[in-house]
């Protein structure tokens, strides 16, 4: 069966999501030119990701839609297990929102240009002024009424297993008073982790789970390291058992 599934993707998956990534890029890059860029930035991305879950056949689940509000802002924050982590939130959260991103991600053909294009939000921590920008950026973002994504360990996972979470995320969530709703995922470290990046995907369901919003009850550190912990611990109360405990992240 590995085997087929692997010609499989040869044949079609590949060839299918190579065409589907420019088109969407480009699509994205015009759109935003030309247009809203609140539409463009997210839509043909949300669809793009559907497609290639698709196209490679991996069932996915999705649970906790109803805790979110219609027409309100969140910090959504969720571990990070694998490349395919961006396809099931981009493709099944069903919410609009801008990714907070390494800012390397801008190399990447196409891809890079269309991030930019749509104003997703490049996190750059090479030096104060740079890391300033990022966090006025993001800030914006929230103002203006949308929501962000970010992942808080900073990394992908090595193991399937949680590193620590960053606080930026939080103090922005803090300071604008808005709530934050933890996503915990499963199965993508098991369909591509980051040891075989450019490698065969591996066939397995994906899960998407979508906490409750942990609103402020504060404001100041008390606040962001209360919500920080509530949002680390509702993360990974929804993890495979296999997956669950604290593993240091050596790229953290």
């Amino acid at each position: 069966m590995k085997i087929l599934y692997r010609i499989y993707q040869l044949c079609v998956a590949l060839p299918v999501t190579l065409v589907a990534t420019i088109l969407t890029a480009l699509t994205v890059s015009i759109g935003c030119a030309v247009g809203n860029g609140h539409f463009w930035g997210y839509y043909p991305g949300r669809w793009w990701s559907w497609i290639i879950t698709r196209i490679f056949l991996l069932p996915v689940t999705v649970e906790g839609r109803e805790n979110l509000e219609p027409g309100h802002s969140y910090v959504f924050v969720a571990n990070h297990q694998g490349a395919f982590d961006i396809f099931l939130i981009y493709g099944f959260l069903g919410r609009n929102f801008k990714w907070m991103m390494k800012h390397q991600l801008r190399k990447i053909p196409f891809v890079g240009y269309a991030c930019q294009a749509s104003h997703q939000i490049f996190v750059d921590k090479r030096g104060p002024s740079r890391i300033r920008e990022t966090y006025d950026k993001a800030r914006e973002t929230l103002k203006s009424g949308m929501s962000v994504m970010v992942f808080p360990e900073g990394a992908r996972t090595f193991t399937g297993h949680m590193g620590v979470f960053k606080k930026g995320a939080f103090m922005l969530a803090d300071e604008l008073q808005l709530p934050v709703v933890p996503l915990t995922i499963n199965g993508s470290f098991d369909v591509m982790p980051r040891m075989r990046d450019w490698h065969w995907v591996g066939w397995h369901p994906l899960k998407l789970t979508i906490h409750q919003p942990i609103y402020p009850v504060d404001k100041g550190a008390r606040n962001i390291q209360a919500v920080m912990h509530q949002s680390y611990d509702s993360v990974m109360s929804s993890l495979e058992p296999r997956y669950q405990g604290f593993v240091e992240n050596p790229d953290q």
